[in-house]
């Protein structure tokens, strides 16, 4: 049973990272806004991948990049995204099924969103699966 729709519990309008601009420049943004991730866009607009946290970490600086880097140099390829329309139930086995958290939200080819893990526990039926997910998101 859909619950209800992705674009009413995702977070609309997400700052994007240039492919070209630095991890630095991404790492600041994430910090300033409160976010684990940020869309890739490409000079064109469009989506272009994800970039999380961790993989500025991981990746990156423990793979030998360095913050002046381009945020496009840690881009895995296509992202996983979620419709806007697409019912969060549906959404949250692509999450799992993927093994990601958070997802970018397309209506057609546009970004609108994103889509974490404890948006979508907080729209579901137990209130209390929600408010769980979101203390173990804090940082």
């Amino acid at each position: 049973m859909a619950l209800t729709t992705v674009r009413e519990v995702m977070t609309p309008d997400p700052r994007c990272i240039g492919t070209d601009d630095s991890l630095q420049k991404a790492a600041e943004l994430m910090a300033g806004d409160g976010v684990g991730a940020l869309p890739i866009c490409g000079q064109d607009g469009r989506l272009k991948g994800v970039l999380t946290d961790r993989d500025i970490v991981v990746r990156g600086l423990a793979g030998g990049k360095e913050l002046a880097d381009p945020a496009g140099s840690l881009n895995q390829g296509e992202a996983v995204t979620a419709g806007a329309d697409d019912p969060v139930d549906v959404v949250l086995n692509t999450m799992v099924d993927k093994g990601v958290k958070r997802l970018p939200v397309i209506d057609g080819t546009e970004l609108v969103g994103m889509v974490t893990v404890a948006d979508i526990a907080t729209a579901l039926p137990n209130p209390a699966v929600g408010d769980l997910v979101e203390v173990l998101s804090v940082d």
